[in-house]
């Protein structure tokens, strides 16, 4: 089983710097590397294609106009919510995004220079991030769902000089005024922002703030186009950040030549897509997702991009994906489970697939969570075309573990990711840091160095980049995720190994949300964990200690945390319950038990723990989650 499959993975491993310099042959260079893999920061720090000169927006971009592909489609922009769509050729899409970077170059943007972009599902942030890289500015884009203080915390650690925004985003039935808030967060974080540059939406429009605010399309207007800049393979593309167990963002850090190798490979070898076919990620740019497979990876193989500003069902309905699909002429889809849950839940019996024509579409792709069985089988009868779970992160940046359709297609195991992709080395070890024999539940780790793509550290904070990633396991990346790997090689991913949870693809950390809730005048001690849901995958939920003597109404302090996690958070977090209990149940050394809660709130079966210190707690706890609907 598996042979050219195991050949090309076994070569990644024992002979990675031939490997990665065939692979660096599909990409432009404007001078070769030194060393494919300058191992000098040993054992933690690795740069690949050191010394090598590269641009990420040549590659993605003017290449392709170059070798005459400027008269395809780069970027499909479908928006069902407004009822617009657009397409730009790459010859239209080279001319926008040279002068996009000319109009940040006319605001003092140079190399080094960061840039935020808090921008909605239109053809402007991806734009907006081709023109940083074509300048070698440091991109950092916020999803433009978070709250002022989330896009605060990002403006005070990048440090941005200008940030490109939009007057609103819109959702299904409301608009969403992003001016309002990224002027908050400019007052929360002030003294690093010079000017902001706002795309005008004929749907709500804004007050520019005199001598701060610019009109895109004035600015657009006014600049001169410019040429790519040759960067180091090692520099900077972009910042990306991403929940930290502290409440405290990460910010992931992704160079510029490692990360085009890899994407240009992932593109044919594990989504078997050509150059010049439509390939579609319905994410968001403000995920790891949107940088990978909406703008990056599908321009760098030459492919048409859709851009979808819409949701899987109610624009209009649950068949708008086969929509899509049809009218563009999408063979591969990339999406979360979270969608086809929703798609289910609105059309179980798949009965919207037959308006459509889906004899183009070849294959569909799921990550973001854990895939479920039941979603996995019931897509994979209703389209017909294999249906494929992989599992990767922010920090990787691509696969860790996937079936690599273009390379061999290998048996499908329900629950599974499938196998490591080459360039990953990936082992389950023990708390000791031992290697587990296969079946065994452990922690799951890839052996250093990590393949190109993946996280060289993270933004301003080395030190964190090793606590974090590689102090727990010497020598190995630890992904933060347990699970076992079966005889076969199949990684099976189980549960996050801390407190990050996954709102219908999104990870959010409760340690932030809990942060919120203990900021409650009332509150005098709090827990946030994730529990199942049928939806999105997992909710977080709220358990709070209130102060003593305070006699107000427990259904008035729980309305009021979760307007201050929406407000803090965002309502991407969909905290929307919280509880109020006597007191959490703890150990003896005061950890909180928060995964003997979860387990009791998804009726999964649990002992006492040994090192509770009472007992009788948990009893109270189950009779609070059963008056909310969770536990027996």
């Amino acid at each position: 089983m598996a042979r050219r499959f195991d050949e090309i993975y076994t070569e990644s491993l024992e002979n990675p710097e031939k490997f990665w310099a065939d692979v660096a042959q599909e990409i432009d260079w404007y001078k070769p590397w030194d060393k494919v893999l300058d191992d000098s920061g040993a054992p933690h720090f690795y740069k690949w294609f050191a010394g090598a000169e590269c641009n990420t927006c040549y590659n993605a971009v003017d290449r392709h106009v170059e070798n005459g592909r400027g008269d395809q489609a780069a970027i499909i922009y479908d928006s069902p919510i407004t009822g617009h769509k657009k397409t730009l050729t790459y010859s239209q899409l080279q001319d926008k995004v040279a002068r996009c970077a000319g109009m940040l170059a006319d605001l003092g943007v140079t190399k080094g220079d960061r840039v935020i972009i808090y921008m909605p599902m239109i053809p402007q942030a991806a734009v907006s991030m081709l023109a940083c890289a074509r300048i070698g500015a440091v991109h950092s884009v916020v999803f433009g769902g978070f709250a002022p203080h989330e896009l605060a915390t990002r403006i005070e650690d990048a440090k941005p000089k200008v940030i490109l925004s939009a007057s609103c985003g819109i959702e299904p039935g409301r608009i969403i005024s992003y001016k309002p808030m990224l002027d908050a967060a400019l007052e929360q974080a002030p003294g690093h922002v010079e000017k902001v540059v706002i795309v005008q939406r004929e749907q709500e429009t804004c007050e520019l703030t005199a001598g701060r605010d610019l009109d895109w399309k004035e600015a657009m207007d006014a600049a001169t186009p410019v040429d790519c800049v040759p960067l180091a393979a090692t520099d900077p593309l972009y910042i990306l950040y991403t929940s930290g167990t502290t409440g405290q963002p990460k910010g992931v850090l992704r160079d510029n030549g490692g990360h085009m190798a890899a994407l240009k490979w992932s593109m044919k070898n594990i989504y078997d897509v050509e150059p010049g076919e439509v390939y579609w990620a319905a994410s968001d740019v403000g995920w790891v997702v949107g940088h990978s497979y909406i703008v990056y990876g599908p321009l760098l193989h030459g492919c048409t991009t859709i851009l979808f500003e819409g949701k899987p069902v109610g624009t209009p309905d649950a068949g708008v994906f086969w929509r899509v699909i049809e009218e563009h002429g999408v063979t591969t889809l990339f999406t979360a489970p979270t969608a086809f849950r929703a798609i289910k839940k609105e059309d179980p019996n798949g009965k919207l697939l037959a308006d459509y024509d889906l004899s183009c579409f070849r294959a569909l792709f799921l990550a973001g969570e854990r895939c479920d069985p039941d979603t996995l089988e019931w897509a994979k009868s209703k389209l017909g075309v294999p249906v494929i779970d992989h599992w990767w992160q922010t920090e990787t940046g691509w696969s860790i573990a996937a079936n690599c359709m273009g390379i061999e297609m290998l048996p499908v195991k329900p629950g599974s990711p499938t196998r490591a992709v080459p360039g990953h080395d990936v082992r389950i070890l023990d708390t000791d840091g031992h290697e587990l024999p296969r079946g065994q539940m452990g922690a799951i780790c890839v052996k250093l160095p990590l393949p190109p793509g993946c996280l060289p550290t993270l933004w301003g904070a080395d030190q964190r980049f090793i606590d974090a990633y590689l102090a727990e396991y010497p020598g190995y990346y630890q992904t933060g995720d347990a699970g076992y790997m079966d005889d076969d090689g199949y990684i099976f991913v189980m549960s996050r190994t801390d407190d990050i949870i996954n709102v219908a693809g999104h990870r959010l950390s409760t340690g932030a949300m809990e942060e919120v809730l203990a900021a409650h005048p009332d509150v005098a001690e709090c827990a946030v964990i994730g529990v199942h849901d049928p939806l999105k995958g997992q909710l977080p939920l709220g358990f709070m200690v209130l102060k003593a003597g305070v006699d107000r109404s427990e259904d008035d302090i729980v309305k009021e945390v979760v307007k201050m996690v929406r407000e803090q958070i965002g309502p991407v977090a969909a905290f929307k319950q919280a509880l109020v209990v006597p007191r959490l149940p703890k150990t003896r050394s005061g950890k909180i038990l928060r995964g003997t809660m979860r387990k009791i709130a998804d009726h999964e079966e649990w002992k006492m723990p040994a090192t509770i210190d009472d007992p009788a707690i948990l009893d109270e706890i189950s009779d609070g989650l059963r008056s909310i609907g969770y536990g027996d």
